[in-house]
């Protein structure tokens, strides 16, 4: 009898132990572990999924590409199964998503949360097409990019003329390449070791990253547009789920993934990556470091030289069977939304 009472008290233990973590998912980024992505939407985002599931979700992250392959891999990493989650910048495959790009065109950005917002509208309007592939879970971007140049400050569009500029976009390496400059297209990770061996002169690259690249010692002048800590452009970034792993889960576990991602994961994202950038600017001015603000009043001419560009993505849209001009209109229109005006 006393057997019988073991074998049932540890058969139930096994069970309990089971229910407690009945899904595994990891998630996959290529920035380090002290990234805001990670320390202010991840980590929080896996704590929201294991307490709203009740242990029953066991979130796993692997940041620094630790699960293998390389950053453009990694939306097909998670829509193909070989993660269950991803986080990666759509225009680290330049043309697969074409209609995002809007928001990556010469100054189409604000803050975070600001385009993060506009990106809400966008995306359920007009990019279902292109992530019909995964579970999205959330679509944001950084606050607009900047110039950061080790050994010449960038004040006026001349500046730019022989420099080698990282791009992380195909829209913005065409728009540099128009400003002047030559474009050199990489992700953001290989950016230090780029800026330290002179491949490249300088990176537009949101202040954010800087703390997580360890670059505030490369580059020690900074250009911003327009209002304060405006930009050049920015990036969409994507955090998806592979859809096979999302509709396997139980409806009560769907529940817990979609109450904790979409708008409010945006808003999570939007306030981490403003208060990153923030602070990273914070840090520049104490050091000493030169920032440069080209007022809104100067900012007609860098406009002209990349508006080639946003003609380029009209065009494109219209070709594609699309009406590129209206969706461009809405694309501002919800940014404008976003930043109150």
């Amino acid at each position: 009898m006393k057997k019988l009472l073991l074998a049932t008290v540890a058969l139930t233990a096994m069970a309990g132990m089971t229910a407690a973590q009945e899904v595994t998912l990891r998630v996959h980024h290529f920035l380090s572990a002290d990234a805001p992505m990670q320390k202010g939407v991840l980590e929080p985002w896996e704590k929201m999924v294991e307490e709203q599931s009740g242990g029953r979700i066991d979130v796993q992250i692997f940041p620094s590409m630790q699960l293998g392959g390389k950053p453009p891999q990694l939306y097909d990493q998670a829509r193909d199964g070989i993660v269950d989650v991803a986080w990666t910048l759509l225009g680290y495959t330049p043309g697969r998503f074409p209609v995002s790009e809007v928001f990556e065109l010469p100054f189409m950005s604000g803050s975070a949360s600001e385009t993060t917002a506009a990106l809400q509208e966008f995306q359920a309007k007009y990019l279902g097409d292109e992530l019909k592939n995964v579970h999205p879970l959330l679509i944001h971007a950084p606050a607009a990019y900047k110039f950061h140049t080790k050994d010449k400050p960038i004040k006026t569009m001349e500046d730019l003329s022989g420099l080698k500029i990282r791009a992380p976009s195909r829209t913005m390496t065409d728009g540099l390449n128009a400003l002047g400059a030559t474009a050199v297209g990489m992700p953001v990770p290989e950016v230090p070791q780029a800026l330290t061996t002179g491949v490249i002169d300088g990176a537009v690259i949101p202040w954010e990253v800087f703390g997580s690249l360890r670059i505030e010692s490369v580059t020690r002048d900074h250009t911003e547009f327009g209002a304060e800590n405006g930009g050049l452009s920015t990036s969409v970034m994507a955090l998806v789920m592979n859809p096979a792993t999302y509709d396997g889960l139980p409806d009560d576990l769907k529940k817990v993934i979609d109450d904790t991602t979409g708008a409010t994961l945006a808003k999570l994202a939007g306030e981490a990556f403003d208060a990153a950038e923030d602070e990273e600017r914070a840090k520049a001015v104490e050091a000493g470091d030169e920032i440069v603000v080209i007022p809104e009043a100067e900012l007609e001419p860098w406009k002209q030289a990349t508006q080639p560009v946003t003609d380029a993505w009209v065009a494109a849209m219209d070709a594609a069977g699309h009406d590129g001009a209206a969706m461009l209109d809405d694309a501002r229109a919800m940014l404008a939304k976003a930043q109150g005006k």
